[in-house]
């Protein structure tokens, strides 16, 4: 007999999976903290390396970034949204094993990271540090949580999708092509690859995704969370459904251009820097926009935040995302930047909304959440009360410590005395002012540490006066009936057009030449104006069309997906272009031909000598690139510190690019030759033999352990693919070329009592160090010396 709509049916959620998700959230987080302690503590104190290069700063920051980012915050995206979907779709996840199969999986990636990383294995780039296996895990793992996903989207017994599914859809489908993009690699061996892009392209690329992992990862399925368990918990309707759809298109396009602003004043093209720098502004309006929904949805119910420690978490946390969101844009104001980048502010501005706005919206979710998942009431408000305070007061104490930090630093680097000279020219000075603030950020730290525990011991109290919950809801047994506008009567309808035209003038404009522009903009203000005419004359139809996207999950997924790869394409396919039409070897005929191209010649990086490849994957694998840039902007100062500005050309053979986004030490891009080989040996050996301040750890292993040539022999074919000018007769000597060239290295440190051997990390690292700004060093003739 066929259902009618008095006939109802009965849906079980499944909350087991978010339970799981729930208990690993808190598991991770508390590994987190801890491993960020360590890490502050290493800052503060050298000691706290231990002498173990599996221990050692550079390879513990990966871990803890990716296990804040990826299992504490990311398991706690998943619990969120496996519980809100189900109830706001009315209707169970599409299937049990692909939700355990997110759940395991997504563990798997975590527990590789956390092995793969102490032993060095990395990419070297940040948020993205993940070895290729793991990489392809991590895609196989993200399509099985789409899939599900979107087959429970399928099966909805609720015709419309409320405002958190659509953060939820952007961050599904942008991540998946942020990683895969970003990810595009030729492994080496089973735990090395190098990525296809280089130098300008790969630092693009990687700020692309760097920036939109955290708009996508960190910032979208927070605000889509915010969107579901911020209203339950107050009981009130959102503010405004109006400002949460400009929010969310708004925020979804503009956050795409705006990776450039972490490239401002490198090689990076200025008009790629600029269009980072005006989206980025822009985004300050929809971010607030944003925050102001969320806030003001508490009206009426604000007499719930004296009492309910889930609203006060809820409000700090959306108070950082408003903190957060203004400090962003301010950075990529170009003079800001100027001041900012390189220093801890950029720490303390990533902290906060790391910490400030996830970690907040995640503890007030598992505060609400976890007592409904268990049928019973939180076991303690007072000691959610004192989590809440001793959270915040350690976070607070973490930020502002990195502010003052991060200021002071930036006005000691660029301070120029009368004569217009360096005031302080001796870099180590900058860090020992800052080693206060380190001390206040490392007690800030271990605070936030130690009240997640008082988070631990209240769920399971928690969980204990309870039991597991079986939560059902009665729907219509016979689904709601889908609209009669087909997906292409919605795409053409007037409202896609406009929108369709708007975009298309816009990326032609971005792409035309100074003739057409004046035109394009004439034309894209009249679409604009017009657009706004229509809307306003047809308000209900536009309302109406919206209404029926929101019911059209395919459609509003494919205009999400538009909406992001705008930005990107118009970013990185113009940057990739041209770069490659710079050449990778330069000859005389090819300059007596084109003049112009003498200069290009001047700055045109060549292919690493063997041994200094080696050297320079050992800087990669020891996460070097966390501490020193090799970016020198084109700024008095940095040129009076470093040497001549950096050029697009010197990079282009770097896979990946290394340009660095922190100054803990000295930016490197033209070290070579400003120290001899023994200065390498005993800084790499014992920082404080050569620098007395220095927080480096010592790197000792170095001289025991030894390079394979064949190994990196195989590593020049693989980057012979991608366009390194390597000849054939470049790749047959490089097992002579590499031992000779050691040698050279050994038996200069051997004049000077100092015994390494020549196919040692050691003898690779500082082959690597003297090649920096340098052109390529002797192999078969004088040892390299200071200044030579």
């Amino acid at each position: 007999m066929e259902a009618t709509n008095t006939q109802m049916k009965t849906v079980v959620y499944d909350d087991s999976i978010v339970r799981a998700f729930s208990i690993i959230t808190i598991v991770w987080g508390i590994v987190a903290f801890l491993v960020g302690v360590i890490v502050a503590a290493q800052l503060s104190f050298w000691q706290a390396n231990m002498g173990l290069e599996w221990l050692s700063f550079g390879r513990l920051r990966q871990l803890h970034t990716n296990a804040a980012i990826f299992a504490f915050v990311g398991n706690g995206m998943f619990a969120g949204i496996y519980y809100s979907t189900q109830r706001l779709l009315k209707t169970r996840m599409a299937n049990d094993m692909l939700s355990w199969a997110n759940f395991w999986g997504w563990q798997l990636v975590i527990v590789s990271a956390a092995i793969t990383y102490p032993l060095g294995f990395t990419q070297g780039k940040e948020y993205a540090e993940l070895i290729w296996p793991i990489d392809l895990l991590v895609v196989v793992v993200w399509v099985i949580f789409a899939i599900n996903f979107f087959w429970t989207l399928a099966k909805r017994n609720e015709k419309n999708l409320y405002v958190a599914i659509w953060f939820y859809i952007s961050t599904i489908v942008t991540i998946a092509v942020l990683y895969i993009v970003n990810n595009l690699q030729i492994p080496t061996s089973l735990t090395h690859s190098y990525p296809i892009f280089g130098g300008v392209q790969d630092a693009l690329v990687q700020w692309w995704y760097g920036h939109n992992a955290v708009a996508f990862f960190l910032t979208t399925p927070p605000l889509g969370l915010m969107y579901y368990f911020m209203i339950k918990a107050a009981d009130r309707p959102v503010y405004s459904y109006r400002l949460s759809v400009v929010h969310f298109w708004s925020l979804i396009f503009l956050y795409i251009w705006a990776g450039p602003h972490h490239l401002l004043y490198t090689a990076l093209p200025d008009w790629a820097q600029t269009l980072g720098m005006i989206f980025s502004v822009m985004l300050w309006a929809p971010s607030w926009g944003g925050m102001l929904n969320g806030l003001l949805t508490l009206r009426g119910a604000w007499d719930k935040l004296r009492t309910d420690p889930v609203i006060k978490f809820f409000v700090v946390a959306v108070t950082f995302y408003g903190m957060s969101t203004f400090e962003g844009p301010l950075l990529s104001i170009k003079s800001v930047s100027a001041l900012g980048h390189y220093t801890d502010w950029i720490i303390g501005h990533v902290h906060g909304g790391a910490l400030g706005w996830n970690g907040f919206m995640t503890f007030g979710i598992l505060y609400w959440m976890w007592p409904r998942l268990y049928g019973t009431k939180l076991y303690s408000t007072k000691l959610a009360e004192t989590h809440f305070w001793l959270a915040t007061i350690g976070i607070l104490l973490y930020v502002v410590s990195m502010w003052v930090s991060g200021v002071s630093q930036g006005l000691f680097w660029r301070a120029l005395d009368a004569e217009g000279f360096l005031k302080y020219p001796d870099f180590i000075e900058g860090l020992t002012n800052s080693v206060a603030m380190y001390h206040t950020r490392l007690a800030g730290g271990t605070l936030f540490l130690l009240s997640s525990f008082l988070l631990v011991y209240n769920m399971i109290m928690t969980a204990k006066q309870g039991a597991p919950a079986t939560v059902s809801v009665e729907v219509p047994a016979k689904r709601p009936e889908g609209d009669k506008e087909s997906a292409w009567a919605l795409l053409t309808s007037a409202p896609m057009l406009f929108i369709g035209a708007i975009l298309v003038i816009s990326v032609w404009f971005g792409a035309s030449g100074t003739m057409l522009s004046p035109v394009l903009l004439a034309l894209l203000i009249v679409v604009c104006v017009g657009a706004i005419i229509s809307y306003g004359l047809y308000q209900k139809r536009w309302g109406h069309w919206y209404g029926l996207l929101e019911r059209h999950a395919l459609v509003f997924t494919v205009l999400a997906l538009v909406a992001i790869l705008i930005g990107g394409a118009v970013e990185i396919i113009p940057t990739v272009i041209q770069s490659n039409h710079i050449p990778r070897v330069i000859t005389e005929e090819m300059i007596a031909e084109n003049p112009e191209l003498a200069e290009t010649a001047k700055w045109m990086q060549k292919p690493y000598s063997p041994l200094e490849l080696a050297g320079r994957d050992i800087y990669v694998r020891e996460g070097c690139y966390l501490c020193h840039s090799q970016m020198i902007r084109p700024f008095r100062h940095e040129v009076l510190r470093y040497g001549d500005y950096s050029r697009m050309e010197e990079s282009l053979l770097d896979h990946p690019f290394q340009w660095g986004s922190k100054r803990t030490g000295l930016d490197l891009a033209r070290v070579g030759g400003k120290y001899d080989n023994l200065w390498h040996y005993l800084h790499l050996m014992d920082p404080r033999s050569t620098s007395p301040a220095s927080n480096m750890p010592a790197y000792t292993h170095f001289k025991s352990k030894t390079v394979d040539p064949a190994v990196i022999q195989n590593r020049m074919e693989v980057l012979k693919l991608l366009n390194t000018p390597y000849s054939e007769e470049d790749i047959a000597k490089a097992l002579e070329v590499f031992a000779s060239q050691g040698e050279l290295i050994a038996a200069d440190l051997a004049s000077k009592d100092v015994d390494i051997a020549p196919d040692s990390e050691m003898a690779a690292m500082i082959a690597y160090l003297q090649r920096l700004g340098r052109g390529p060093q002797p192999v078969v003739a004088e040892p390299i010396t200071a200044g030579k």
